[in-house]
């Protein structure tokens, strides 16, 4: 029988690999002995990676902003291990924390806000559980990974937010893609819902956080540097018949078919070892209340 029967399929013991597979790659021959020592190692591991998870625990670890005249598009501070902007201004301009990007993460956050003050908030749970944002943006070969499992968990949006319908988070449902590549296109992160691209299309038509549309995405080698934009909208505008496509705000890098529009907000990320509760403040200053949480 599957000893695996009833467990946690997506509780993962390394990157790539579920508890049920790594239950059933235990050979037959093996005697239950054996099978009960890696299940202690098991429950040992979840214990260590929960350990004191006992409040709402939210990390801030990148902010976009996307007029401010820095673009953060798919080869930008994504998957390297460094900082971007300043902490004082970390809910007024582009801003990576360093540190929090290399931290395990289990549950993701994407909140919509106005120099630090909500109207828009999701939360994920990671489908593979203690991998950092560094160590997921970092995998772009091949990319093209569901990172969260069964779509959001939580949705909050103020009554009467504006801009929902095609706002590249929270105008669809679904798990967010990470490093969605194709021929030489990239999106850094995108939801399901929205359109992905096959690998083999040409057609610069996934939208998300974090884009080029002339890279190499596997190895974020630019081909031409005027193709990169940090927000786009969702949109059906594929390159063969539309040569508009919408931008959120003005950090795009000149591309003739990159066409400017309304920033809906500032896009904060959190992520939390912890916590499938989001303290949403819609209508509260984000700094200073959750930092403090």
């Amino acid at each position: 029988s599957d000893l695996s029967s009833g467990i946690n399929a997506e509780w993962p013991l390394r990157p790539g690999t579920t508890l049920r597979s790594e239950l059933i790659s235990i050979p037959k021959s093996r005697n239950f002995c054996n099978f009960r020592t890696k299940m202690k190692l098991v429950v040992l591991v979840g214990i260590i990676a929960l350990a004191g998870c006992n409040k709402i625990e939210w990390n801030l670890a990148m902010n976009l902003n996307p007029s401010d005249g820095h673009v953060m598009d798919y080869c930008v501070g994504w998957h390297q291990d460094s900082g971007i902007g300043k902490e004082s201004e970390a809910f007024l301009k582009d801003y990576k924390n360093k540190q929090v990007w290399k931290q395990p993460a289990n549950y993701i956050a994407i909140v919509r806000h106005h120099n630090g003050i909500a109207d828009a908030a999701k939360v994920w749970k990671f489908k593979y559980w203690g991998l950092s944002l560094l160590q997921r943006f970092a995998d772009m070969n091949p990319g093209r990974r569901i990172e969260t499992v069964g779509g959001h968990l939580l949705k909050e949006v103020l009554p009467n937010t504006q801009n929902l319908g095609d706002d590249p988070i929270f105008g669809v449902d679904g798990d967010l893609a990470f490093n969605w590549a194709y021929t030489d296109n990239g999106c850094r992160i995108a939801v399901t819902g929205g359109h992905l691209s096959e690998w083999l299309s040409n057609d610069d038509n996934t939208h998300g956080l974090g884009n080029h549309f002339a890279i190499q995405p596997l190895t974020c080698r630019v081909n031409h540097d005027v193709w990169g934009h940090e927000i786009s909208n969702i949109q059906d505008c594929p390159l063969a018949s539309c040569k508009d496509v919408k931008i959120q705000g003005t950090d795009q890098k000149g591309g003739p078919h990159l066409k400017n529009s309304p920033a809906y907000g500032q896009y904060a990320i959190f992520i939390s070892r912890c916590s499938r509760d989001f303290p949403f403040l819609g209508g509260r200053q984000l700094l200073k209340t959750i930092m403090e949480n």
